[in-house]
């Protein structure tokens, strides 16, 4: 069966549905190429309007604001046949329902790396050393005045950084920190090869919890999958211990979301740095009134190279497959 539908005749001009406003140079080139219908409002479509979108198109360009569950999947036409997704990360699309339908799924990995990699870095820097809790006593008019007991934060030199998922952000993240003088653990579900190991100064955990055990600072850059949602709870945050802080730029999923509010709020870890949270755009409120928290709107991927570079990998990959080939950023099996 899905050989049969792999083989089938794919239209020349695909008719494209894209549920978010895309930066102007991509959606003028989708123009030109496809029959490209655009969502007029940048709002988060609803599901209403998601079947829609997806029952009058053969290629559906979401992105991570929209959940493409097994439901609205099952019910979309026979002429979907590519989900051209803008962005990285794939969780929010049911990628067994795609693949038991035929659905090639494709995603723009690679172009963020580097943007994704200096927020979290940022991040690392900020978040121990109270940047914005700087700011704000500045802006509110509070500031007496320097101090030698004044607004003292963390020195980051010296200090071990644990990155769970040592992909291409992990990587990009490990040269970065070294350069400011961190020391570099890592968990993975594979070693890398040591030659890459050697070039970051990485030392390797195969036991997160040991991992978190030793390192004063751990980022997040694993994706979100059913097995690592919810992989730092209440028990691994405590693992990290009161003088541990917690960056997460990947998403929201990964981190239990009360029982991190919670350990902050007792300060059973120093402190946090989020770019990601559940249910986005909603934030917790509690984590507004706590100093040792840095909330930001998502910004991981904010560039104007960035935003534009992932509109040119979606539509490498529905040309791709529209000419009958394999898209280049294919989503593998092993995602599921």
């Amino acid at each position: 069966m899905a050989q049969a539908i792999a083989q089938a005749p794919r239209p020349s001009r695909p008719r494209v549905a894209v549920t978010r406003t895309l930066p102007q140079p991509v959606e003028a080139r989708m123009a030109e190429l496809f029959d490209a219908a655009f969502h007029p409002d940048d709002v988060a479509m609803d599901r209403t309007a998601l079947a829609a979108a997806m029952a009058d198109a053969d290629v559906l360009v979401p992105t991570v604001t929209d959940r493409i569950d097994a439901a609205l999947i099952e019910a979309a036409p026979e002429r979907l046949r590519l989900i051209a997704n803008y962005g990285a990360g794939v969780g929010h699309i049911d990628l067994k329902a795609a693949r038991a339908r035929g659905i090639t799924v494709t995603n723009t990995p690679g172009v963020l790396t580097e943007d994704t990699a200096d927020m979290a870095m940022a991040l690392i820097l900020a978040t121990p050393r109270r940047l914005v809790e700087g700011d704000k006593l500045v802006r509110a008019g509070q500031w007496t005045g320097w101090r030698p007991t004044g607004m003292r934060g963390t020195r980051i030199g010296g200090k071990k950084l644990g990155i769970l998922g040592m992909g291409r952000i992990g990587q990009a993240v490990a040269q970065r920190a070294r350069a400011f003088g961190l020391q570099i653990h890592y968990h993975n579900r594979h070693r890398i090869p040591e030659v890459a190991e050697a070039q970051l100064g990485a030392t390797f955990h195969a036991d997160l919890d040991a991992m978190l055990a030793a390192v004063d600072i751990l980022t997040i850059h694993t994706p979100h999958t059913e097995g690592t949602a919810g992989l730092i709870d209440a028990r691994r945050l405590d693992l990290l211990g009161p003088q541990g802080w917690l960056i997460n730029t990947a998403r929201g999923e990964i981190v239990d979301p009360q029982a991190l509010v919670e350990a902050l709020e007792m300060q059973r870890i120093a402190g946090a740095g989020l770019d990601v949270y559940v249910g986005e755009p909603a934030v917790d409120p509690r984590l507004f009134v706590l100093d040792n928290a840095i909330v930001l709107p998502h910004l991981g991927s904010a560039t104007f190279e960035g935003r534009e570079a992932m509109g040119a990998k979606v539509i490498t990959n529905i040309r791709s497959w529209s000419d009958g080939h394999r898209p280049p950023d294919q989503v593998l099996d092993g995602w599921l």
